[in-house]
């Protein structure tokens, strides 16, 4: 799995922006039941507006789907081909849990996939690279490099029907109802 690059910069005690940060993002998961999934988290914020003054690290706040609570969280999500799921009810469940957010599965017999999910979230979405299917309750939207999605708290799923990984980055937002 190539590594996502993180830059962080801020400005030092002069004014002047700088570095602090150039190389992989230190927090990625993976799921054990879909080889080559991962999940890169970027940043995440604990409150908005977010500080940005004095802020030297963020990927210590517990890992969760959704952001925190008044917070935000952007990941890079890379999403195998579905033929390459190794498991069942049991492994999802286990993902949810491993992520921190068992609540977020919407699965059950009739769902159309089975990592559906919902969260408390306003989600930005960008399609870097490759082809997925965004599954709703009521349609499927096909995707591909360089569209984008505004999911709005809406049970959903991301299916990659294709032969080749996607990479999706997607910024997420606690909303309320």
């Amino acid at each position: 799995m190539k590594p996502v690059r993180r830059i962080v910069c801020v400005d030092d005690e002069n004014g002047k922006s700088k570095a602090i940060h150039d190389g992989p993002s230190p927090d990625v998961r993976a799921d054990p039941a879909r080889p080559g999934f991962s999940s890169t988290r970027i940043w995440v914020t604990d409150r908005t507006p977010a500080r940005i003054k004095g802020v030297r690290e963020s990927v210590h706040l517990p890992h969760t789907v959704g952001p925190p609570s008044g917070g935000s969280v952007c990941r890079i999500v890379t999403f195998p081909p579905d033929g390459s799921f190794r498991g069942g009810a049991g492994e999802v469940r286990a993902f949810f849990q491993a992520m921190g957010s068992p609540g977020a599965s919407t699965y059950d017999a009739r769902s159309p996939h089975p990592y559906m999910q919902k969260t408390r979230a306003l989600d930005f979405c960008l399609v870097l690279e490759g082809e997925i299917t965004l599954l709703l309750d009521t349609a499927e939207v096909h995707l591909k490099a360089g569209d984008s999605v505004v999911q709005r708290g809406a049970n959903h799923a991301w299916s990659n029907r294709s032969d080749r990984p996607c990479t999706v980055a997607i910024s997420s937002h606690d909303a309320t109802q």
